[in-house]
């Protein structure tokens, strides 16, 4: 583990693992997701790994100010525990949470405090949190877009918003698997 990585899980379980424990399992399992893909990131594998394990904490109670959990997480990782920035943008911008911070009329607050990171540390976020069920294991993106959406029922906020960003989710899908094959297939 890198001095990031030692950092970031010790933090999330503190924020995660006694009120919200699955909350914790799927976050550990997104973070499972992200050494999955690291062939593809060379000297970001353990930035997107750190992210991947504290991107939910902003549901933790003692976080949740307004309620949006991308927010609220990355304003704690910038002001209470002064984050690495790169973390700190791809928790407040992991799996298009754009859309849902545009739905809940947040999303000036959002892209106005957080720029975001390059696409493809985005898209493999995203791929990570989006491939790994509530529990923390694996899944696929169609089948983990329709949980949400069972879960939280498809007139919610969160139901609406999870159909609507569906497509990108896909993309971002397709766009890792088609970078993890290309890598594969690269001479050593």
């Amino acid at each position: 583990m890198s001095e990031l990585t030692e950092w970031a899980y010790p933090l999330a379980e503190s924020l995660l693992a006694e009120p919200l424990p699955r909350r914790w399992q799927h976050s550990l399992g997104v973070a499972e997701r992200a050494r999955t893909v690291a062939l593809i990131l060379g000297d970001d594998a353990e930035l997107l790994e750190a992210a991947a394990v504290l991107h939910d904490i902003g549901y933790s109670p003692d976080l949740a100010k307004t309620g949006f959990h991308p927010l609220d997480g990355a304003r704690y990782l910038r002001d209470v525990a002064q984050a690495d920035e790169r973390v700190v943008n791809l928790v407040a911008h992991h799996s298009c949470s754009w859309m849902e911070a545009e739905a809940r009329g947040l999303r000036d607050d959002l892209e106005g405090e957080f720029p975001r990171e390059s696409a493809h540390l985005n898209d493999a976020l995203c791929y990570c949190d989006m491939n790994t069920t509530p529990d923390g294991t694996p899944t696929n993106p169609v089948d983990r877009v329709n949980e949400i959406a069972g879960r939280y029922g498809p007139d919610s906020l969160i139901g609406m918003f999870i159909r609507r960003a569906e497509p990108e989710i896909l993309a971002c899908t397709s766009r890792v698997l088609e970078r993890v094959s290309a890598a594969k297939l690269q001479p050593m």
